[in-house]
């Protein structure tokens, strides 16, 4: 069986449990194998990676050995993945699915690349709205673009989809 190391993501957290970032099952494995982190969560269906003198429960939620500082960023960066992420992938004018990404005020009209001028959009609407105003066309946004809030933000942006044993992690309630 070829195991999908790249595509599987593993929980990160501090000493402290608070959560640092998402990371590849390889990385996670190799932070476990060499004692920097110890697994606090296996996968749920209980999968083993096995070498000639060892085996290692596959990890969904790894604890790093010591603490580890971060530093404070205060704006989260816009990008193309943590937009979509936001708007929840779904078209800010019809609530299709979301394949691109649209300025509210065109960037021909002088509007802001800003998480607040930006929103997720499907094709379709995308190019029936081209270079125009909401306004001209008569439409509405379903949603008010805003920049992302919350501690965990920047970590949940770049997981397509969380494992549920993150959810205690990430102060979520579990689905």
């Amino acid at each position: 069986m070829v195991f999908p190391w790249g595509r599987r993501k593993v929980l990160l957290l501090n000493a402290t449990f608070e959560p640092l970032t998402a990371l590849s099952l390889r990385r996670a494995v190799v932070l476990v194998v060499c004692g920097k982190a110890e697994v606090v969560h296996g996968d749920a269906s209980g999968l083993v990676l096995h070498s000639s003198k060892s085996e290692v429960l596959v990890p969904s939620v790894i604890r790093l050995s010591t603490y580890v500082r971060v530093p404070y960023r205060g704006r989260v960066p816009m990008t193309r993945a943590g937009l979509m992420h936001r708007d929840r992938y779904r078209c800010a004018y019809c609530g299709g699915r979301a394949e691109t990404i649209d300025h509210v005020v065109p960037r021909s009209r002088g509007g802001p690349h800003t998480w607040t001028n930006c929103v997720a959009c499907c094709a379709k609407c995308n190019h029936r709205k081209a270079d125009k105003l909401l306004s001209e066309l008569g439409w509405r946004l379903r949603v008010v673009p805003a920049a992302p809030r919350g501690p965990h933000w920047r970590l949940l942006a770049g997981v397509a989809e969380a494992d549920p044993q993150w959810l205690p992690y990430l102060g979520e309630p579990a689905a």
